[in-house]
């Protein structure tokens, strides 16, 4: 465990770790979800999988049902620092803007191995109060800032927000949030498993996602760049 955390950065990784880390290299994150892909319109049961090379490329599937029949399928992925986003009514590679939101997902997302964020050279944290610590995190040659809150109770996180682009051509960032609202077990470690995705412009989360299993460091190599489960 290093030294010189900020405080709740600290008390929490000792509650989840310990005295030491484990080295991450991928995870393979599976479960189910509910999803709005039209803001303020139905929610949709789901399943998902991300695949993540820790702190470097990830590949999203999620296939959303209706009365159990699939009727959308989302391929996306970040890798080698290019987005790609494969929709029914949408296809897009190589767009900037993507590529900012994309990273931040995969940051965000690794809130399910999270000690990458400690053993990851790149990645540093900053004081802010008892309560919140600022993130940091590599974009290319640059870097990204997310706002961590903490539970006083329980030492954990319950939010995550940073500035992102929602759209291809938008020219200004809109405050995107997840939430942590339930904690498991995951092969002795206690992890996020139930979280929220919003937008602060939408009003309610667009997805509600409910982690049934994390693998961790298995050859994902070929796995991340394919399509599908």
């Amino acid at each position: 465990m290093p030294s010189g955390l900020p405080a709740p950065v600290e008390r929490f990784y000792r509650l989840t770790y310990g005295e030491r880390l484990p080295v991450i290299t991928s995870a393979v994150i599976t479960g189910r979800a509910t999803i709005r892909p039209i803001p303020g319109g139905p929610a949709l049961p789901a399943r998902f999988r991300f695949i993540h090379e820790a702190g470097r490329n990830y590949r999203h599937y999620i296939e959303a049902t209706w009365f159990g029949l699939p009727i959308l399928t989302v391929n996306e992925s970040y890798l080698d620092g290019v987005s790609r986003i494969e929709l029914p009514w949408q296809k897009s590679e190589g767009n900037p803007q993507t590529a900012q939101a994309a990273n931040l997902g995969l940051w965000a997302e690794t809130t399910s191995m999270p000690a990458v964020f400690l053993t990851d050279p790149r990645v540093r944290w900053q004081a802010v109060d008892d309560a919140t610590a600022l993130l940091v995190v590599p974009f290319g040659k640059a870097h990204e800032t997310l706002v961590v809150r903490f539970d006083h109770a329980t030492g954990r996180p319950t939010l995550l927000e940073s500035m992102r682009f929602k759209g291809e051509m938008d020219t200004h960032k809109t405050l995107w949030s997840n939430g942590f609202l339930r904690w498991a077990s995951f092969g002795r470690v206690t992890l996020p498993s139930v979280g929220t995705a919003a937008w602060a412009d939408d009003g309610r989360p667009w997805a509600v996602f409910t982690t049934e299993s994390i693998d961790l460091n298995t050859d994902v190599g070929q796995s991340v760049r394919t399509k599908g489960l």
